[in-house]
């Protein structure tokens, strides 16, 4: 016959109550929220979760004791039109006060109107703001496949948008190893494991001064 269980002494659910409400206050009371809102890019495709640049975030803002918290709602093959769809209902219940912004490359790999793919970006940008979120824009490049000036036009949009909504901007995700196939996937598309501390010292150049100005 099973021995009926001895009930918790109060000193024990004392200490899981006070340790309860400590992760409860870090995560509501953080000082920053910081959504990343992307695809492939960031959401750790072909590499362990572990070793994403996003991962890599999260350590180093527990590192260096910024009190801040890291919010990954990127998905693989994500594109401006699903962003769009997806950013006001994370906006509500997440509530972030920097969005960094990272999509945009499905729509390019796709050859997608730059104009749709502008104003999507656009309204993302705008509804982030209307939430009270400061927006960090992630730019790209893509290869040539529909002509220079399509590729051109692409990187553009970027640059453009984040001047005319006052955003803050990374250029280019990839910028120091993009020709280097030794940091990329098989597809090389997808950038591994060890482009990962490089993407996340890029975009931590930008989002560094954003949390502590």
């Amino acid at each position: 016959m099973l021995k009926p269980l001895k009930p918790l002494k109060p000193k024990i659910i004392k200490l899981f109550i006070s340790v309860s409400f400590l992760l409860f206050c870090s995560i509501i009371f953080a000082e920053h929220r910081i959504l990343v809102f992307g695809d492939s890019l960031s959401n750790a495709y072909g590499i362990e979760k572990k070793a994403s640049w996003v991962a890599l975030l999260k350590n180093r803002i527990k590192s260096q004791n910024i009190n801040a918290l890291v919010i990954n709602k990127s998905i693989s093959g994500e594109t401006t039109a699903g962003g769009l769809r997806r950013i006001e209902g994370i906006l509500k219940s997440d509530k972030p006060t920097i969005v960094i912004l990272e999509l945009g490359a499905n729509d390019g790999l796709r050859g997608l109107p730059l104009e749709k793919m502008s104003s999507n970006i656009e309204q993302m940008i705008d509804l982030s703001k209307t939430y009270d979120a400061k927006c960090l824009v992630i730019g790209m490049h893509i290869p040539p496949n529909y002509g220079l000036e399509y590729t051109k036009r692409f990187h553009e949009v970027f640059i453009n948008l984040s001047a005319k909504t006052n955003s803050e901007l990374v250029p280019f995700m990839l910028e120091g190893f993009e020709l280097n196939e030794d940091f990329f996937l098989s597809d090389l598309i997808h950038p591994n494991e060890s482009a990962q501390p490089i993407i996340l010292e890029t975009i931590w150049k930008k989002l560094r001064i954003m949390i502590t100005s």
